[in-house]
């Protein structure tokens, strides 16, 4: 059977054939325990520390303060509750942006109901975030700001200088989800207190992520139990596999960054050539990441569009929040209508996306655009 064209790259990535390689030994023979004392746990160990030093190299950071995690999730729930459990009752603020994913928004809901004082600030019809607001909120009481780099569902890249900036004025801690933009753009460390990352968003495998902590920034822990991680300050053992696949998913990222983004670019003018007019595109063009198309076509109903197109896999939005029936918090947040997020569609490609695949989906996509506007 035929498989769709996959047009869904924020959802997930396809597991890149050197990270499946890099995992196989570790699923086979090489099966110990990480943490065992023999032979079996030290090529285990052997194994994770080498994916923690290919992971940390990207990043340009040091290994010793990269901890292995379940994914993104974890670990930007860890650096939330982490930081601000870390801070005691003195400081309590913690900012962050309305496009933020479910992981931070959530987990910034959860923290209001026990105390915290939680900002969340509006962001402009591309996207952007509102620094002037953002100058108000982050003040001395701040303990943390929490920004995405790169947007899951509209591929808007925040200002990330501008904020952690603000931040370093008012002695207040960064956290960065990089879940999109890690291994595609070039990273300020400087800027950073705390990374969440994962894996399967650069071709590595689900399960894994990681999350970064600058020297001398107190966290508490956010699993206990045997202490595993970072002399105690994460519990569970560790999947040798998936940290394998993972440290060479990343290298492998690091290494081929402007070749993936000059890629992206160029399949990016090729969707804008051949998408039926009209159409809009949801959020910033300028500061986005090329690899995310998310357009709207008045009138269009999405979830038809994509249930019509089934030799073509997309979306309306982000893989979580599929089928919950809520329009996107992310277009709404733009200040799109219910109407005109229900018509927005995501296109995500990436380093194995060819032209002549995005053509040939594009093409099917358009003739159920042409079949709704008739029918309407």
């Amino acid at each position: 059977m035929k498989r769709p064209i996959y047009l869904d790259c924020q959802a997930t990535t396809p597991l890149a054939p050197e990270a499946r390689a890099a995992m196989l030994p570790y699923l086979d023979e090489k099966f110990g325990n990480p943490h065992s004392p023999h032979v079996y746990g030290y090529e285990a160990k052997a194994a994770v520390e080498l994916a923690r030093e290919q992971i940390a190299g990207v990043l340009g950071a040091s290994p010793e303060r990269l901890f292995f995690t379940s994914g993104a999730t974890e670990s930007a729930n860890w650096a939330l509750k982490g930081a601000l459990s870390a801070q005691g009752q003195t400081r309590q603020r913690l900012v962050t942006i309305a496009t933020e994913h479910a992981c931070v928004l959530d987990t910034a809901e959860w923290l209001g109901s026990v105390g915290a004082e939680v900002i969340v600030l509006p962001v402009g019809p591309d996207g952007l975030v509102d620094l002037e607001r953002a100058e108000a909120a982050i003040t001395p009481e701040t303990a943390l700001v929490s920004v995405m780099a790169v947007n899951n569902e509209i591929g808007v890249i925040q200002p990330l200088a501008t904020l952690a900036e603000m931040a370093r004025k008012a002695d207040a801690l960064v956290h960065v989800d990089a879940a999109q933009s890690f291994g595609k753009l070039p990273f300020d460390l400087a800027l950073c207190d705390l990374i969440s990352l994962s894996a399967h968003k650069i071709y590595g495998p689900k399960g894994i992520g990681a999350l970064w902590v600058r020297e001398g920034v107190d966290l508490a822990p956010l699993l206990h139990g045997g202490g595993q991680e970072g002399r105690g300050l994460r519990s569970g053992t560790l999947a040798p596999a998936l940290c394998a696949g993972f440290g060479v998913a990343a290298a492998l990222a690091g290494e081929r960054r402007t070749a993936d983004a000059e890629h992206a670019a160029k399949l990016w003018d090729r969707a804008l050539a051949l998408l039926p007019r009209p159409f809009a595109i949801n959020g910033c063009t300028e500061s986005r990441w090329r690899g995310n198309l998310n357009v709207r076509f008045a009138g269009i109903d999405a979830e038809r569009l994509i249930s019509e197109v089934r030799d073509v896999a997309f979306s309306a939005g982000s893989a979580c929040a599929s089928g919950s029936g809520r329009a996107s918090h992310v277009l709404t947040a733009l200040g799109l209508s219910v109407a005109e997020a229900r018509s927005s569609i995501r296109l995500g490609w990436g380093r194995y996306t060819s032209a002549g695949e995005l053509e040939t989906a594009i093409g099917m996509i358009g003739a159920a655009v042409a079949r709704q506007r008739m029918a309407a």
